[in-house]
């Protein structure tokens, strides 16, 4: 099977470096119009750069169409005037790949406030601004693929990383539900845990690990789930040249013997026990399970 991209129109946000950039490129190889969004040049947000535009060409001088948007994704005006430029200007919109984030590590005993809601506007409204903005054309041509950006700290946890991490679980979530909401419509929503070498991990990774973890190593998967034949509702790990896939499971648990927090303790080790467990495909099936214990 070859992916192509022919005839689709893409938006990548956070696209002027990095991963966003390495989708960016490989979407326009593969055949599709890319909208190459990307606001500044720090990871903490700030700053302004012509980044986008330096995709822009790379894309053109390879034969492809491309246009920079500067937009920020935080601010929903701005996002629903970028896909309306992209529609104006191809047509329809197929692929939503949001990407953009920012960094502000701190321990949560230093975290301010400020520091907690920045990154969580960033990733995680600002994902939800751009998914909704294409969200009716999407449903109207009955056909789309987005894909949510999430992260092994808000799959797993990460010192440090209380806001970050509470952003990136949250678009997990969010692509649970867009994918039962998009379906009928033939949209299909997943989400991608990348581990990659970028500027917002330049002075994390030791260099050789920067090396080997190179952007472009996770553009196959997240280029995957955004195909016409992707899965849907799925969580995806990628780097390095490896695939991996992260599941939110639910065991059978323990009919309580009494309705008390000591029987919870007795019952512990069955509670906790994964054999039989399953993979939820809608929050409506954890009532079900209950229900089946009960009986």
């Amino acid at each position: 099977m070859t992916v192509r991209f022919d005839n689709r129109v893409a938006i990548v946000t956070g696209a002027g470096g990095g991963i966003g950039r390495a989708y960016a490129l490989e979407l326009a190889k593969r055949g599709a119009k890319v909208v190459v969004n990307d606001l500044g040049a720090a990871r903490d947000g700030t700053g302004h750069s012509d980044a986008a535009l330096q995709v822009v060409a790379e894309i053109e001088a390879a034969g492809g169409e491309a246009f920079s948007n500067g937009g920020s994704v935080t601010d929903y005006g701005q996002m629903v005037a970028m896909v309306e430029a992209a529609k104006t200007r191809w047509g329809r919109i197929d692929i939503l790949i949001n990407n953009a984030g920012v960094l502000r590590d701190k321990s949560f005993a230093k975290m301010t406030p400020e520091d907690f809601a920045f990154v969580v506007d960033v990733h995680l409204n600002g994902s939800a601004n751009a998914t909704r903005a294409v969200w009716d054309i999407m449903r109207e041509q009955n056909y789309g693929r987005i894909l949510m950006t999430a992260s092994s700290t808000g799959l797993f946890g990460n010192f440090g990383q209380a806001n970050y991490g509470a952003a990136k679980l949250g678009l997990a979530g969010l692509a649970k539900t867009l994918h039962l909401e998009g379906a009928k419509y033939g949209i299909k929503v997943n989400t991608i845990a990348p581990v990659a070498g970028t500027r917002m991990t330049e002075d994390i990774f030791p260099e050789a690990a920067f090396q080997a973890f190179a952007p472009e190593n996770v553009a196959p998967a997240a280029l995957f789930l955004v195909s016409e034949d992707a899965p849907t509702n799925m969580i995806i790990g990628a780097g390095a040249g490896v695939v991996q896939a992260a599941y939110v499971t639910l065991t059978p648990g323990a009919r309580l013997t009494e309705p008390t927090p000591e029987a919870v303790a007795a019952q512990w080790a069955e509670i906790v026990d994964r054999k039989g467990e399953i993979v939820p495909n809608s929050g409506a099936e954890q009532t079900m399970s209950i229900m089946a214990r009960l009986q």
